[in-house]
């Protein structure tokens, strides 16, 4: 039996093999740095000191471990509006170095802070829970999360069975670089569309800081939050300029609540 193979299929081969060896295959330890500094913030009265980063060492650097613009303005809005919170359960998407959630757990019992990396949020949440104020911060726990993962947000909310009052973003929505032209918006709402829906009877809302860095993610936040049924208000006087950046805060709800999903 003879095989014929053409010239247009052998460079096509040659080619495929080529790109092949070009690929590079990056294990999860390239997007951590452990280089953590322990920072304080101050957010109206409230003093927290916390380990992060102090900058990106890379352009890889995407698991949030420094404090970005979008949650320095969520944080000053909720230090100044926490009667908002009181009697709340709340969960934070992207949470980070977890500034915002663990600010929150100020205001009320029931904070869970979500991101794919969870290493750093529960060095952060160790050293609230020892230090002299662990009691203000007993309501705190961490979730693994990646957005658009279904096990894991039913695994989520099977554990929290109550669903939550408030979902929280701040910078969150964004993997955009010249390296990865794509970005993580539609995953994220996927995500959050899950949790309102769980909730039901317009009982849930998302609060989302978001920074404008780019005209084509600015319409795309828009149109998610359009595709997935939603109803994107901003938050009257939040807008504001936050690290060069224009940036202002979002409530988002689901335009028709009383559809429910119930897992």
């Amino acid at each position: 039996m003879f095989v014929i193979t053409s010239p247009s299929v052998q460079h096509l081969k040659m080619k495929r093999e080529e790109d092949e060896e070009d690929e590079v295959c990056l294990d999860e330890s390239f997007f951590i740095n452990d280089n953590y500094q322990l920072t304080t913030f101050t957010f109206g009265s409230q003093v927290l000191e916390l380990l992060c980063l102090q900058s990106a060492s890379t352009d890889f650097d995407l698991t949030g471990q420094l404090v970005w613009p979008g949650a320095m303005l969520l944080n000053d809005y909720i230090s100044k509006n926490a009667e908002l919170l009181h009697g709340s359960s709340i969960i934070e998407l992207g949470s980070g170095i977890g500034v915002t959630g663990i600010l929150c757990s100020k205001f009320c019992s029931d904070v869970v802070l979500t991101d794919h990396n969870d290493e750093i949020l529960k060095k952060n949440i160790d050293l609230q829970t020892s230090s002299k104020n662990a009691n203000s911060n007993a309501g705190l726990a961490v979730e693994k999360l990646e957005w658009g993962n279904c096990d894991q947000t039913n695994q989520i909310l099977q554990k929290y069975s109550g669903g939550f009052d408030l979902i929280l973003g701040a910078d969150i929505y964004i993997l955009y670089t010249r390296f990865f032209q794509q970005t993580s918006i539609p995953l994220l709402f996927d995500t959050v569309e899950q949790f309102i829906r769980f909730k039901g009877k317009g009982q849930c809302k998302f609060i989302l800081a978001y920074v404008s860095r780019a005209k084509v993610m600015d319409s795309l936040v828009i149109n998610e939050a359009t595709r997935h049924k939603m109803i994107i208000n901003e938050i009257a006087g939040t807008r504001s300029v936050v690290g060069n950046h224009e940036g202002v805060i979002f409530e988002i709800r689901l335009a028709n609540p009383r559809m429910q999903i119930r897992t």
